[in-house]
């Protein structure tokens, strides 16, 4: 998160901001509030374009948005002016009590995932007759942010364009070679996407080399490159809090017919799921499409995770897609297709795309070939 003072471009135009906390409004009575304070500090970013690192926002169901409040304390104040310029600030250290004081009387929801136990248990003790009913609620405001708007997939189209570049460019200038560590090609990798524009990384880059190419999720160590490794890179950028995903499996100089074999499984089975997504689609139905195209190749027991996920303020959001799925998939959100074989003690391989759910199909927002490359 930035730091204070820091200047911060907002990632969407204040008529949004307020469309979002007028949504979220609109479904408090129903839920059984009269008023809502969201502390999750990506849902007070979505709701407001505040990025400081202690906030929170009061939203009540009947106020015609006269009556929110976003909470910060003093070290935020010249920042919450300029970023929320259309919602009334209130500072205070402790922003969570200090809006839930201000809905006094009222039936407050809060974020239940959001809020500890002990923070529950103090707001409920706070002493006078006119405290707040505490209502703890779950998803209101991720429920929106599963679908994306036009300025929300510029951001993470973005995001997936330097990716791509970094990448492109990491090849081309040799980097991924025998001799260098998985540790090297990993900051390379991030340095590329901080010089295209990044203003982060999506999260930890994974380069995984020979046999640490089985483990899905492996840290970048020393490990030495080698001839014949397959080189799994799963990697992603930032721009302006959104994110992009992309994972792509390299093999160093001429690759064994296994090697071939399992990326090219892998690829229909990718190319299978991105099919399937469609609005409408069970979730679960489009994960065992792709899997299936695993298991009919012998290989079903070495794909040991879900297709994909939402994509968005956070790199890992709504909706999951996996076995144990539930829901559909909706027009306008944000998912990955990552199906992976996984080999232990040989090597993987993961082949992962961003892609945009649109009114007939998808639409990928990454676009580094996804044929084996032999480098």
């Amino acid at each position: 998160m930035p730091v204070s003072g820091e200047s911060v471009p907002v990632s969407a135009p204040a008529p949004a901001y307020a469309a979002r906390r007028a949504a979220v409004a609109a479904g408090l009575t129903r839920r059984g509030a009269d008023a809502l304070v969201v502390s999750d500090l990506v849902n007070v970013r979505y709701l407001t374009g505040f990025t400081g690192s202690n906030g929170a926002v009061l939203i009540r169901a009947d106020g015609g948005g006269t009556g929110d409040r976003i909470a910060t304390d003093g070290r935020y104040t010249a920042q919450v002016a300029a970023q929320t310029p259309d919602v009334t600030a209130v500072i205070a250290r402790d922003t969570l009590a200090a809006l839930v004081a201000e809905a006094a009387g009222a039936r407050v929801g809060i974020e239940a995932d959001a809020v500890t136990v002990a923070q529950f248990q103090t707001l409920r003790e706070e002493p006078g007759g006119d405290g707040a009913t505490l209502v703890p609620l779950r998803g209101v405001v991720e429920e929106l942010r599963e679908v994306k708007d036009d300025g929300e997939v510029a951001l993470v189209t973005r995001a997936c364009a330097v990716a791509d570049a970094a990448l492109t460019a990491l090849i081309e200038r040799g980097a991924i070679a025998p001799g260098r560590t998985e540790r090297q090609v990993a900051r390379d990798l991030e340095w590329e996407m901080y010089e295209r524009g990044a203003s982060g990384i999506a999260f930890e880059t994974i380069v995984a080399a020979g046999a640490h190419s089985a483990v899905p999720h492996h840290r970048p160590t020393d490990a030495v490159l080698a001839t014949s490794d397959l080189v799994k890179i799963d990697f992603g950028a930032m721009v302006d809090g959104y994110h992009s995903d992309t994972t792509r499996t390299v093999v160093l100089g001429e690759p064994a017919p296994w090697q071939r074999e399992i990326h090219e499984i892998v690829r229909v089975a990718q190319e299978a799921g991105t099919r399937a997504l469609t609005p409408g689609a069970d979730l679960r139905a489009v994960d065992a499409t792709a899997r299936q195209v695993i298991a009919d190749a012998g290989y079903g027991e070495f794909y040991v995770h879900g297709l994909g996920h939402g994509v968005g303020l956070r790199i890992h959001e709504a909706p999951g897609i996996g076995a144990t799925a539930t829901g559909t998939l909706l027009r306008g959100a944000i998912v990955t297709v990552e199906p992976g074989i996984y080999l232990p003690g040989r090597g993987g391989v993961r082949i992962e795309d961003t892609l945009a759910v649109t009114e007939s199909g998808s639409r990928s927002l990454t676009h580094t070939p996804r044929e084996l490359r032999v480098l």
